[in-house]
C-alpha cells in the first residue's frame, strides 16, 4: 500500500462530509422501496442498500490511494493493519431499522490514524441529521455545536441501553429514565454527544464500523465512550469486536464506571 503524507482531519472532515452525504442521499432514494435483503453470519440482515452505499464510499474514499478500509459490508483485508489511515464505514447502521421502514438508521464512516478516529461524520438521512467531529475542533449537527450533559449524578439520568443490562442496572443505581430504543447504535451514541440522552451503553459485540464516528463525536462534545476498564478504545486492530461500553459527559461517565466496577454489573 503505498504511502500518504499528514491528513489534516478538517480537510478530511469536509471530504467525508461530501462523500456521507451523497452516500445517504442514495440510500435514501431506496428507502421504503421493494428491496432485496438476506440473512448473513450472526443473524445480522444485509440489503441492497447496504452494498450500494458500501460500494459508492469505498470508491469515493479510497480512489487516491494508500488509505485502508474497514467496513461492516467489505471482505476485511490484512494490509488496513499496515496502513496509517483507514477508513472505517457502516454503510447503513440500523439495517433492521431500515428495512422496517423507521427512521433510526444512520450512514457512519470515520478516518482512524494510529488507532483513533480523527475526522468522523455521522448522517441519519430521515430526520435529515448531519453531525460531524473533527478531533481538537468539536461536534456539530447540522452546522451548530454539540455537547454532553454536564453533572456527575445517575438519578434521574436519561440512559439508552440493553434492556437486560437496564433491567440489572435499575438493582444497583438510583432511579434513572430508561429512553425508547434507538436501533442504529452509532446514533444512539450520538444522542449522547448531543444532550439528548445522558447516558449510553453498548452491549456486547458492537464493531469498530458501529462506533467509530460516534466515538470521536461524544469525545469532541465533551464525553467520554470507554469499556468498563476506562480505557480509550483502540480502532484497527486484528479483532474488530468490543465488550460492553459506556458513554456520558466526562464526569457522570467517571460515576458510572465507578459504579459498575464496585457492583460488577458489566458481568453479572
Amino acid at each position: 500500500m503505498p504511502a500518504i503524507e499528514v491528513v489534516d482531519p478538517a480537510q478530511a472532515a469536509a471530504r467525508l462530509a461530501a462523500h456521507v452525504r451523497e452516500a445517504g442521499a442514495l440510500a435514501l432514494s431506496m428507502f421504503g422501496t421493494p428491496i432485496n435483503n438476506w440473512t448473513k453470519a450472526g443473524s445480522s440482515p444485509v440489503c441492497e442498500a447496504d452494498i450500494a452505499v458500501d460500494r459508492l464510499l469505498h470508491k469515493r474514499l479510497t480512489e487516491d490511494g494508500g488509505f485502508g478500509w474497514l467496513s461492516e459490508e467489505s471482505a476485511d483485508s490484512p494490509g488496513r493493519l499496515d496502513a496509517r489511515y483507514v477508513w472505517i464505514v457502516d454503510p447503513i447502521d440500523g439495517t433492521r431499522a431500515y428495512l422496517a421502514g423507521l427512521p433510526d438508521w444512520t450512514v457512519s464512516a470515520a478516518l482512524v490514524t494510529k488507532g483513533r478516529p480523527i475526522a468522523a461524520c455521522l448522517y441519519a438521512p430521515v430526520t435529515e441529521e448531519f453531525f460531524m467531529a473533527i478531533a481538537g475542533k468539536g461536534a456539530t449537527c447540522n452546522g451548530a455545536s454539540i455537547a454532553t450533559t454536564s453533572g456527575t449524578s445517575l438519578a434521574g439520568a436519561r440512559i439508552a441501553g440493553p434492556k437486560s443490562f437496564l433491567d440489572r442496572f435499575a438493582a444497583v443505581a438510583p432511579p434513572f429514565t430508561v429512553v425508547p430504543r434507538v436501533r442504529s447504535l452509532a446514533l444512539r451514541l450520538a444522542r449522547v454527544a448531543q444532550g439528548a440522552f445522558d447516558v449510553a451503553i453498548a452491549g456486547p459485540n458492537s464493531h469498530d464500523w458501529d462506533l467509530a464516528a460516534a466515538d470521536l463525536l461524544v469525545h469532541e462534545a465533551g464525553g467520554a465512550l470507554t469499556p468498563v476498564g476506562g480505557e480509550p478504545i483502540i480502532y484497527n486492530l486484528p479483532l474488530s469486536r468490543h465488550g460492553m461500553l459506556v458513554a456520558a459527559g466526562r464526569d457522570r461517565h467517571a460515576t458510572l464506571i465507578d459504579l459498575l466496577r464496585e457492583r460488577q454489573v458489566a458481568s453479572s
